[in-house]
């Protein structure tokens, strides 16, 4: 797998500025993530993604400095913020003098024991754990930003435009990570519901349940330390972020569906209905749940196409994709 100068140099201990024994790295579509000893580097690869465009060194450091300031919304002693990376007659380090070519979020780093993902395949998650986080995610969204510019996001036309958006970018993945069979089926009940819910989707917007969200809710994102941390949300399109908070929800739920815990969603999602007074949100939670499973299988089928991810990591990536494609067939 050939890394890129850049990640090559970042690897090095000797390029951070605190006294590292070792650096690992993880990788998304977007982005390269360093692990050091106490802290993370994330810093954003140059892509055009349709839904995201990092391509300049100027969009990339916004988009860093984004980053820090919505995530400190809900973890804010992990975001530190945002250091350059440069380059000089010694080579490539996080800060010091010389040139600018790039930019890093710096976080602390979290245990990795105590991710909510780990934590679940080992059976360690349990209801009390599940309820202290949706009356957390509860709080905050009643405190999350909404208006009536936010609202729109969750109109007839911007849910529509997110389905149809997700059916279009994975045609080309018939096949391979979803059958013919199921892409059709979604589709069908994905329009059908939209179709035929209009005045639910009308209702939840006038009851202002459209907010500033986190917009990637998984259990891969929620760390249970010496607080619930709930880190690296949505910060590259406004559009994914501002929702119904049924979408949130649905999210999370879905995703302990995925770990094949649904009394665990359950228990979850009950405990945000008590906290939050919103039953409504219950008409909505299966299609969206549909539709975030849908999101998952979607991200993963990404992967494959990124060069910087090696063959053995792009087996699993199809094996997960292909599951969360399932998981949103079984909710019709």
């Amino acid at each position: 797998m050939a890394l890129p100068e850049l990640a090559r140099a970042l690897l090095e201990p000797k390029a951070y500025p605190e006294p590292t024994k070792k650096v690992e790295l993880a990788q998304t579509q977007m982005s390269f993530v360093f692990l050091a000893d106490d802290y993370v580097y994330k810093v954003k690869k140059a892509v055009n993604l349709g839904y995201l465009d990092y391509t300049t060194l100027e969009k990339r450091r916004f988009y860093c400095q984004r980053e820090v300031e919505l995530n400190c919304r809900l973890s804010p002693d992990v975001y530190l913020g945002v250091v350059p990376v440069i380059r000089n007659k010694g080579g490539i380090s996080m800060g010091g003098q010389g040139e600018i070519i790039e930019y890093a979020v710096r976080m602390r780093r979290l245990p990795q024991p105590a991710m909510m993902d780990v934590l679940l395949t080992k059976n360690k998650v349990s209801p009390q754990m599940v309820t202290n986080l949706a009356q957390k995610l509860a709080e905050f969204h009643q405190q999350a930003e909404t208006s009536a510019a936010i609202s729109t996001f969750g109109g007839l036309d911007v849910v529509t435009q997110n389905s149809e958006e997700n059916f279009t970018q994975t045609e080309k993945y018939i096949t391979s990570t979803i059958s013919q069979k199921n892409y059709r089926r979604l589709k069908a009940y994905s329009d059908g519901f939209i179709d035929k819910n209009a005045s639910l989707f009308r209702r939840r917007v006038a009851e202002g349940r459209i907010r500033d969200c986190h917009g990637d809710l998984h259990a891969a994102h929620i760390c249970f330390a010496d607080d619930i941390y709930i880190y690296d949300c949505i910060e590259f399109n406004d559009r994914f972020r501002y929702c119904d908070v049924a979408s949130e929800v649905a999210f999370l739920a879905m995703d302990l569906d995925h770990y094949r815990r649904p009394d665990l969603s359950a228990t979850f999602i009950t405990a945000y209905v008590d906290k939050s007074r919103d039953r409504g949100l219950l008409e909505l939670l299966t299609f969206y749940k549909c539709y975030r499973a849908y999101v998952r299988g979607k991200v993963e089928s990404f992967k494959l196409d990124d060069p910087h991810i090696s063959e053995e990591e792009k087996k699993k990536v199809l094996a997960t994709a292909r599951g969360y494609f399932e998981l949103a067939e079984s909710y019709i």
